[in-house]
């Protein structure tokens, strides 16, 4: 009885794809475009999408080492590959004739594969044809990695230039502040040592020394930020979760900065629940965010605005934190863009501002494979949330 053998076909292996995303409210349009875009090119070439929500599925971006949402990754046929970014159509259509080109190859092997058990006669040449095929394709997807990598090495360097020209940019405003506090002080205590009567009264003096310590606290925590920020979206950060009691961590964030409510009379409100349950996180990063978040609400709050702190226990899985203030807000159309490292309202282009905390907030909170989003309007105030994931004994 002769042996027969059934030839792959495209139906029997698809080009799998697998689309990261999170739950941010942009997500949903994102995933839309791209189906609609894929289904398209399924009359030329079968595939399978499943979406992965990063939230839901930790486990999942952990092994594909994601470090970005939304994106796109080529898990068969090797070699693996990813897209990420907000453009991911642009380059999905770059990349297709590729992928296709590496499917039809792999489908073309297996069928040679099947055909040579059932008959080891096949042509040398047509194996060698297929050998060549192969090594052009992949020959070609690394020309395309290797392009990739360069635009994002030159981009990491005009990031740098950047940072370099914000650093000296941002820092002025509070060195000059603490430097012309600690300059009063001096002359204040020559004046006492010359048996001058000109001196400052001890409130005044206090309040100088409380001024000149802030204005350094927050010097400190620019140069901590922007030190980790250009370090590159790529790199891995160094979070270490454990049980940790989050209300009390925001609470103390808020006593650290009470100097500086007091000294624009902010009205500061929580709403922290008693029975919270604990959240699995690393305590110094997510103090960062809370830190970063509250610096903000206090500087675009005008005097005697209102700030609100609040937590809440969103699902089984997820606990949600949320910092508003009374604020000029911030335009709708740039409320997804504030989070990006190369982005900066126009209003705080001549001053610090919304733009490296906040995308070193979303790195952090991506990093624990938590959300990080703004509601707000012109004149109405802003409210950023992130969440975190609760902790599992």
């Amino acid at each position: 009885m002769q042996a027969t053998s059934e030839k792959l076909t495209h139906n029997d292996l698809p080009l799998q794809l697998l689309l990261f995303v999170d739950k941010r409210p942009h997500s949903a349009e994102q995933i839309r475009q791209i189906r609609h875009y894929l289904k398209q090119l399924s009359t030329e070439y079968p595939f399978e999408l499943t979406v992965v929500d990063v939230g839901e599925q930790p486990h999942l971006a952990e092994h594909f080492r994601l470090v970005a949402t939304p994106t796109l990754l080529k898990i068969h046929p090797e070699p693996r590959q990813s897209l990420a970014g907000t453009n991911l159509t642009e380059q999905l259509e770059k990349c297709w004739p590729r992928w296709q080109r590496s499917a039809e190859t792999f489908l073309a092997q297996q069928n040679l594969v099947e055909a040579g058990a059932a008959d080891d006669r096949s042509p040398k040449s047509e194996k060698s044809s297929l050998a060549y095929s192969a090594e052009l394709i992949q020959l070609s997807d690394e020309v395309f990695r290797l392009k990739q990598e360069k635009e994002h090495l030159q981009e990491q360097l005009q990031f740098k230039d950047r940072i370099i020209a914000m650093l000296a940019h941002d820092l002025r405003n509070p060195l000059t502040a603490a430097s012309l506090a600690i300059e009063t002080l001096e002359l204040s205590q020559k004046n006492i040592d010359r048996g001058n009567s000109t001196r400052l009264n001890p409130t005044w003096m206090n309040q100088l020394l409380k001024h000149a310590r802030l204005q350094i606290k927050a010097m400190d925590r620019m140069i901590t930020d922007i030190l980790q920020v250009a370090k590159g979206t790529n790199a891995r950060f160094n979070v270490v979760p454990q049980k940790m009691d989050l209300g009390a961590l925001c609470q103390e964030a808020l006593d650290r900065l009470d100097e500086q409510f007091q000294l624009k009379t902010l009205t500061t409100e929580t709403d922290i629940p008693q029975d919270l349950p604990y959240v699995y996180a690393d305590p110094e990063r997510v103090r960062q965010v809370i830190i970063n978040l509250l610096d903000n609400a206090i500087k675009y709050t005008p005097t005697g605005g209102k700030i609100h702190l609040s937590i809440l226990h969103r699902t089984t899985q997820k606990v949600q934190v949320s910092i508003c203030d009374t604020g000029p807000g911030i335009p709708e159309d740039n409320q997804e863009k504030i989070f990006e490292d190369r982005f900066r309202l126009k209003r705080d282009e001549e001053q610090e501002g919304y733009g490296i905390g906040l995308s070193l907030c979303q790195r952090i909170v991506r990093a624990h494979y938590g959300q990080i989003w703004v509601d707000s309007g012109s004149l109405q105030g802003s409210c950023f949330h992130f969440t975190l994931p609760v902790y599992r004994s």
